[in-house]
């Protein structure tokens, strides 16, 4: 296993810092400028663009981040780096940029958005862009197969479960998934306290939860797991 404690040690900003797209809109780089101006954490979203590079966006579909029809897999990086993301300046940026302008001055939680059948060489690829970057990077899925494949290809990062769920049905699946040696959880806030979570925990997993949005939710999470995801809110002024 990979020691992912430091995961612990700082909130993480939501697709970054912006303000519910606004002005500033999610997994953009100036969303991630502002992470790193105020000292967070940063969780972004890699697609599969068809060039086989890896992008940062949420959706499937590029409708409501972008005003356009169709899916982000269908498209280039060099396709998506033309097109605005909420008629602002900013460009669907890909996997390097981001990296480009952190630098390693804050952490990075990459989450990886499967598609199964279709992920060949992403988890791949994602490494392949990670290597030579001197920062501190922690990689995590929903989606089982590329967990699997990150921890295949020896990944040197904390690969994660990002999870949720509250029945029995659902903490098997979570165990499976942890039998790959994962390093850290992400895990909804609303569905903790629970057995699962308990559990890995006592065994000394780490545990952040997704989304906080209010002080309700940040106060749920530190009295069941270890770190916050966070959007909307400035939590330097919460506490």
């Amino acid at each position: 296993m990979t020691n992912a404690a430091w995961i612990k040690e700082l909130p993480v900003a939501h697709r970054g810092y912006h303000d519910l797209n606004k002005a500033i809109w999610e997994n953009t780089l100036s969303a991630f400028s502002r992470a790193v101006e105020a000292g967070f954490a940063i969780e972004c979203d890699l697609h599969y663009a068809s060039d086989g590079v890896p992008v940062i966006f949420h959706d499937e579909d590029m409708e409501r981040l972008c005003n356009l029809k169709g899916d982000v897999r269908e498209r280039t990086s060099r396709e998506l780096g033309l097109i605005a993301v909420g008629g602002t300046a900013d460009k669907v940026p890909t996997l390097k940029q981001l990296l480009d302008l952190v630098q390693g001055k804050v952490p990075l939680v990459l989450e990886l958005k499967g598609r199964e059948a279709d992920d060949e060489g992403f988890a791949e690829a994602v490494l392949d862009v990670l290597e030579g970057y001197a920062g501190k990077v922690a990689l995590m899925s929903f989606d089982h197969w590329l967990l699997k494949d990150l921890k295949d290809l020896n990944a040197p990062y904390p690969v994660g479960l990002t999870a949720n769920g509250n029945t029995p049905e659902d903490y098997a699946t979570h165990e499976k998934a942890m039998a790959f040696g994962l390093d850290f959880i992400s895990y909804y806030y609303a569905d903790l306290p629970n057995s699962f979570i308990s559990g890995q925990r006592g065994k000394g997993i780490p545990v952040i939860t997704w989304t906080v949005r209010d002080e309700e939710a940040r106060k749920h999470t530190f009295e069941n797991a270890d770190q916050m995801t966070f959007e909307g809110f400035d939590p330097r002024a919460a506490v």
